[in-house]
């Protein structure tokens, strides 16, 4: 048993001193043996559940999932200053520099009253800041971490930033169809590794015709996969109440249950 007061309330200073506790000898032998490249994942999933609980708007569950995303923050920088590299406080002081740094109109005198130009003041010190001279330094700097659709969307801001944007959604509309095309002549070729290219050109197309829509590309696809499990749901309660299997049906059959699904799906939502 370590040395530790069990209190009915805790402050940021007791989770400092948990998070050493659990890695000290006579902690515990699981967090003992992880590493920063163990528990990455941990890190991911940790800010989805945040997300997530933001979507449905459920605040106990935001407070709890926001309370595991500190600690993955913790737990990194616990491990870091075991290796004398950082600490928690030095995390801390980062971000402090760096939003005192990036808000020269709250912190300094520089006057930017709208968000526009707030953005325009922000990317210029971020760029400083960095010590990028390039736009492309911008673009190649956006996490390969990132889910591909927001990594997609990431690069294609940065790149209208420099002028690299069509002048409205018709020449995005265009190289949609473009794009299409050469993925329908990559199929007719044989080439898979050519067709993986062309899908990937095809989908950074979509990407960015939702840009100029103002949709968000990879919230439009979480909500189309859970539409579809919601009609997928629909057409196999169909299947049961009519006695279909679905895996030895035909696909015309499965087709016009889910039509029927759809119809009624549509119905609901108006």
């Amino acid at each position: 048993m370590v040395d530790f007061q069990i209190k009915e309330k805790y402050d940021f200073e007791d989770l400092i001193n948990i998070t050493r506790v659990l890695r000290s000898p006579g902690g515990c032998a699981w967090d003992i043996a992880q590493t920063h490249t163990s528990v990455r994942n941990d890190l991911l999933e940790e800010a989805y559940e945040v997300a997530d609980a933001i979507d449905t708007v459920d605040d106990k569950a935001m407070c709890e999932e926001l309370g595991d995303l500190l600690f993955q923050v913790m737990f990194h920088a616990q491990i870091s200053s075991e290796d004398k590299q950082f600490d928690i406080s030095d995390v801390i002081d980062g971000i402090c520099q760096k939003l005192v740094f990036r808000h020269p109109h709250v912190f300094g005198e520089v006057k930017a009253e709208t968000p526009d130009e707030v953005i325009v003041e922000w990317d210029k010190l971020k760029m400083q800041e960095k010590s990028q001279q390039t736009f492309t330094q911008t673009l190649e700097s956006v996490p390969h971490a990132f889910p591909a659709l927001m990594r997609a969307a990431k690069v294609q801001k940065r790149a209208a930033k420099a002028g690299f944007d069509w002048q409205d959604a018709s020449g995005a509309w265009d190289k949609l169809n473009e794009e299409t095309s050469e993925v329908k002549a990559a199929v007719e070729s044989g080439d898979s590794e050519l067709v993986a290219e062309e899908l990937g050109d095809l989908l950074f197309s979509v990407v960015n015709i939702s840009r100029f829509l103002n949709v968000n590309a990879e919230e439009a696809l979480e909500k189309a996969t859970d539409k579809f499990i919601r009609r997928f749901e629909g057409v196999e309660k169909l299947a049961i109440e009519r006695g279909i299997n679905m895996p030895e049906t035909s696909l015309e059959v499965l087709d016009s249950l889910w039509d029927e699904v759809k119809q009624s799906d549509s119905k609901l939502s108006l």
